[in-house]
C-alpha cells in the first residue's frame, strides 16, 4: 500500500525542529526571555510560556499530515507575532555590548541582529508546510 501523504518539507523540518528547542526552552527557562517582552503587554512569564506552549503545538501539529496546513498557518503567525519580541532583543543586546563592550556581548548584538532577516524564510516554511 502507498500512501499518498506528502513528506514534511526540509524548511518545514528545520523550522519544527526550531520549534521543539525554542519551545521546550521557553517552559524550562522563561526568565531568558522575559526581558524581551516588549513593555507595556502585561504578564510578560504568562506570555513567554504560551508562546512556549504555541511552538510546540505547532510542531506536533506540523508532523502530523491532517493537521500540517493549520498547524503551518498558526506557526506562520506566531512567528509574525513574536518578531517584535525578536526586536526588542536585538536592541537590548546591542544596548548592552555599547554599555559594557565585551566580544561576547558583542557576539550576542550580532547575532540577534543576524537573526532579524532570517525570520521572514521561517515563516515562508511555516506557511507552505501544509502543501
Amino acid at each position: 500500500m502507498t500512501s499518498s501523504v506528502q513528506p514534511l518539507r526540509t524548511g518545514a523540518r528545520g523550522l519544527v525542529a526550531a520549534f521543539l528547542v525554542s519551545g521546550t526552552v521557553h517552559l524550562v527557562r522563561p526568565e531568558v526571555f522575559e526581558p524581551v517582552v516588549p513593555r507595556g503587554l502585561p504578564e510578560p512569564r504568562a506570555l513567554v510560556v504560551w508562546s512556549g506552549v504555541a511552538e510546540l503545538v505547532c510542531a506536533a501539529g506540523m508532523l502530523v499530515p491532517r493537521t500540517r496546513r493549520a498547524a503551518g498557518a498558526a506557526g506562520a503567525a506566531l512567528l509574525v507575532g513574536v518578531f517584535p519580541a525578536n526586536v526588542q532583543m536585538a536592541v537590548s543586546a546591542v544596548r548592552a555590548a555599547r554599555r559594557r563592550p565585551t566580544p561576547r556581548r558583542w557576539a550576542l548584538a550580532l547575532l540577534t541582529l543576524a537573526r532579524l532577516p532570517l525570520q521572514w524564510p521561517l515563516v515562508v516554511w511555516a506557511a507552505r508546510a501544509g502543501r
